[in-house]
């Protein structure tokens, strides 16, 4: 144990306890070089609540080495705190990393990194022994939360326990100065996973050789490829005939599928890149980008103005791009069902063949999706890469109790709350699929073994119904429900810290949400703090007309609001005249007599309206929020920049006030009369819908004194919206926060939803 008999009276000693993320993450042998050049001894161990330090040496070397401990970390680490005491000296005459402790676990693994410019020049270098090996990492990059099935974070709880190290490994994994020393998932050619190629039909071996694939794919073949957190759907990027295939295989009609290419300079033959832009492509965390097109790919992304772009993230997929630099690369998921991880999953039909491994995937996680939006990140799926990430709670609303938070039905995380710290998890998909339900509860377990979390206390949406709701009430433990958009402005609140005495306009706007009266909400502004919400305002009650069809068909909200607007004599525009007569009078039928139309605000069937009657949304959608992108995509490419757009009217007779959009809608028919281009159409409706929130917020600050307002909801993945509303407020001088980190959409309910359960516990004094 590096102890001697003698302890030197001049000696002092100080026991040091630091959080974060600081386990797999080169934290220890970092601590090691550090003590050892400040002079310290004693060790450096991982521990359930983190990384245990013991010193021995002067106060004034302890002073240097805190500062150092903060300013020096590694990359990858991420230290919450560091708490120290000073205790007695054991006579200790050397620093060692020592052992791991076995005891109740929480500290934070790091995400899934992608390959560091190290280890990339190791698998590109001849000679080197890691020469093309694709499983190729160090403590700076690889895998991480995706290998990991208990903590504290060592091999032999992770995916790699069944891989035995060679001598050479072995010798690296032990030298504190290597950056592979305690590198859990450390392998090479000799000692760790190998790929294999399988025919998917007969599941018979046809190759271990990355050109076998290579040369599959450009014969217009499919592979399903197995990366860090589940297998992708491979294809030429180039052949259409393969892409058609691909596209009938995923049910994807016109759903944009994403793409993984070589490098920036490929992806900027096709889109635009801002800097802000190419930071996040080229971050260890490399999510996919969704970037402004320069120049159409047939058939990745029709009716879009973006393209989405990844760079590869692993050894594998570097090796795989450097023989063809562009390929589409979707999630293997089928419709609706969480992404696949074990081969065994994958059928037939599914591809041509499998390129897989034997390291297995002990949690699924997708790619992570996003665009820039005013220079920050707008999360569209927020998962590899960015999972689990720790968010530290507000001092004022930190409790003893373990909180678990199940979100709602649509775009569903779960969050869990222990020791200051809520960590969410990633994007889990819709509850409505068994598949996903059994996701879902795979990833509770997952974080339940993780965290040693044992949840005393769990909230779930208002709506009765929804799959984590009943799930919720089946733990039998005491069980809180929030109102989802409620939910959606409070996770802006805790991501950004803000203290619970604080009153905010949160402007809650998106297609469906259960709302207290019982109708189908959507389009919110609610006077809020972590306590409790008044309703202000919110967009005129419309009829449904066919409820859950009518967000599937937007021509049925066209309908309602061209009804509202006109009445019985509205114009029946041309995208109407293609839907059968005895259709059309069914559905006036319905509104007109309240027959299966709930009322709805919402501000995402708005969206569906509006792009139905300009021409741009089809007939039935094909996935969520596709008429409102189409007409986002419109607004780019508006003839002339405007900052005009149309009327609009607020009834304040009394409260929640009512925003009524009837003479948007007439002014956008006589606009379509006069032939004005669909794209400025867009952009002025885009604008309309921007100055409504801030003349709402101005009305808020007269009659209320606020000056803060939150932007959250699905609708504000709509970049023009959510930068032009932005831009608006703060000319006004309204602070305005929104979700950075986490998504706007529904997958930012489970963290809204632990905010108002810690302020609820906390005032309620249990």
């Amino acid at each position: 144990m590096g102890k001697s008999a003698r302890k030197p009276a001049h000696q002092r000693a100080y026991r040091l306890i630091v959080k974060g993320t600081v386990q797999g993450v080169g934290f220890r042998p970092f601590v090691y070089r550090l003590a050892s050049r400040l002079g310290f001894t004693g060790y450096v161990k991982n521990v359930g609540q983190g990384v245990e330090i013991f010193l021995e040496g002067n106060q004034a070397g302890l002073e240097k080495f805190l500062k150092a401990l903060k300013e020096e970390a590694p990359p990858l680490a991420r230290i919450e705190s560091v708490d120290w005491l000073e205790t007695e000296p054991e006579g200790r005459d050397k620093f060692i990393i020592d052992h791991s402790t076995q005891e109740e676990s929480f500290v934070f693994i790091s995400p899934d990194i992608a390959t560091c410019s190290e280890c990339l020049k190791e698998i590109e270098t001849p000679g080197e022994r890691r020469y093309q090996y694709p499983f190729t990492n160090c403590t700076n990059c690889g895998p991480r939360y995706t290998i990991v099935r208990e903590l504290p974070y060592d091999r032999a709880k992770t995916t790699m326990a069944g891989f035995r190290m060679c001598p050479d490994c072995q010798k690296e994994y032990e030298d504190p100065l290597d950056r592979r020393y305690h590198a859990q998932p450390i392998a090479c050619p000799k000692c760790g996973p190998a790929i294999v190629i399988l025919e998917a039909r007969t599941r018979k071996p046809v190759s271990t050789s990355l050109d076998y694939a290579v040369n599959l794919i450009k014969k217009g073949k499919i592979l399903a490829i197995k990366g860090l957190g589940g297998f992708h759907l491979i294809c030429d990027a180039f052949n259409l005939k393969a892409i058609r295939r691909l596209r009938k295989i995923k049910q994807r009609k016109t759903k944009p599928l994403a793409l993984m290419a070589d490098s920036l300079k490929t992806i900027e033959k096709y889109a635009c890149i801002s800097p802000e832009e190419k930071n996040w492509l080229i971050s260890p965390r490399r999510p996919i980008v969704l970037l402004k097109k320069k120049k159409d790919i047939p058939g990745i992304a029709p009716g879009a103005d973006t393209l989405g772009f990844m760079l590869p993230y692993t050894p594998l997929h570097h090796l795989l791009l450097k023989k063809i630099p562009l390929i589409v690369a979707t999630s293997s998921n089928r419709k609706d069902a969480p992404i696949i991880k074990d081969e065994a999953e994958i059928t037939p039909d599914l591809c041509d063949f499998i390129l897989t491994h034997n390291r297995e995937i002990a949690m699924r996680a997708d790619d992570s999706v996003m665009k820039v939006a005013g220079g920050k990140p707008l999360f569209f799926r927020r998962a590899r890469g960015f999972v689990p990430f720790p968010q530290a709670v507000p001092e004022a609303l930190r409790i003893e109790a373990q909180v678990l938070a199940v979100g709602g039905e649509l775009k569903n995380t779960i969050s869990i709350y222990k020791n200051g710290y809520i960590i969410t998890s990633q994007f889990l998909g819709d509850l409505d699929d068994y598949k996903n339900f059994g996701y879902f509860q795979e990833t509770i377990s997952h974080l339940r073994r993780l965290f040693s979390f044992n949840p005393e206390v769990v909230i779930s949406d208002l709506h009765p119904d929804f799959q984590s709701t009943r799930f919720a009430r089946s733990l039998k433990i005491p069980h809180y429900q929030i109102q989802h958009h409620f939910a959606h402005v409070l996770a802006p609140l805790i991501e950004h810290k803000l203290p619970p005495e604080e009153k905010v306009l949160g402007v809650s706007f998106d297609g469906f949400g259960y709302g207290e009266d019982g109708q189908a909400w959507g389009g919110e502004f609610l006077i809020a703090d972590y306590s409790s919400y008044q309703r202000y305002a919110h967009l005129d009650y419309l009829p449904l007309p066919g409820g859950d069809a009518a967000t599937r068909e937007p021509w049925r909200m066209a309908l309602a609001y061209l009804k509202k607007a006109f009445g019985p004599e509205f114009p029946v525009i041309n995208p109407l005249k293609v839907i059968p007569k005895t259709r059309l009078k069914t559905v006036i039928k319905m509104i007109d007599n309240r027959i299966n139309s709930p009322l709805t605000s919402s501000v995402g069937r708005l969206f569906d309206a509006v792009s139905f009657i300009c021409g741009l949304a089809p007939q039935r959608i094909e996935f969520e929020a596709e008429a409102p992108s189409l007409l986002e995509a419109a607004a780019s490419f508006a003839s002339a920049r405007t900052e005009r757009g149309y009327d609009f009217s607020i009834d304040k007779s009394s409260l929640p006030y009512h925003i009524d959009f009837t003479q948007t809608i007439r002014q956008i028919i006589k606009d379509l009369e006069q032939k004005i281009d669909l794209g400025t159409i867009s952009l002025k409706f885009h604008i309309t819908l921007a100055r409504s929130i801030v003349e709402v917020a101005e009305i808020a600050r007269k009659e209320k004194n606020i000056n803060r307002v939150v932007l959250a909801g699905g609708v504000f993945l709509n970049r023009v919206l959510t930068e032009k509303a932005e831009k608006l407020l703060q000319q006004k001088g309204f602070e305005v926060l929104r979700p950075v980190y986490y998504s706007p959409n529904d997958e930012s309910l489970s963290l809204g939803q632990i905010a108002y359960a810690l302020n609820r516990i906390k005032n309620s004094g249990r």
